[in-house]
């Protein structure tokens, strides 16, 4: 079992900086963070394989956002810089216990944390 608790998120303007957290409780393989903004789908933005380290992004948010973790693999963050206005959505943090799929499939998540709002004003 995992449990995933996220920090709040915020308000920011264009070009501003946040930084979101997911507490994590339980061993997993694969974490991303997905985001969903009114009247769109669920769409990946940054994911992380625990044991290896490795990360991938969105291509829409390449250069300015970066995932990582503490060495405990107790905290999973997600550094926002130069954000903007399309990246106002609703954040969330996931996690895979098993093996198998690709980051980005939403379906191949197990766990999911409550959902944290960020807003980017112009």
């Amino acid at each position: 079992q995992v449990q995933l608790v996220e920090s709040e998120g915020g308000s920011v303007q264009t070009g501003g900086s946040l930084r979101l957290s997911c507490a994590v409780s339980g061993s997993t393989s694969r974490m991303a963070w997905f985001r969903q903004a009114p009247g769109k789908q669920r769409e990946a933005v940054a994911g992380i394989y625990t044991n290896l380290g490795s990360t991938y992004y969105a291509d829409s948010v390449k250069g300015r956002f970066t995932i990582s973790q503490d060495n405990a693999k107790r905290t999973l963050w997600l550094q926002m810089n130069s954000l903007k206005p399309e990246d106002t959505a609703m954040y969330y943090c996931t996690a895979r216990q098993g093996l198998g799929g690709t980051w980005r499939d939403a379906n191949g998540y197990d766990y999911w944390g409550q959902g944290t709002q960020v807003t980017v004003s112009s």
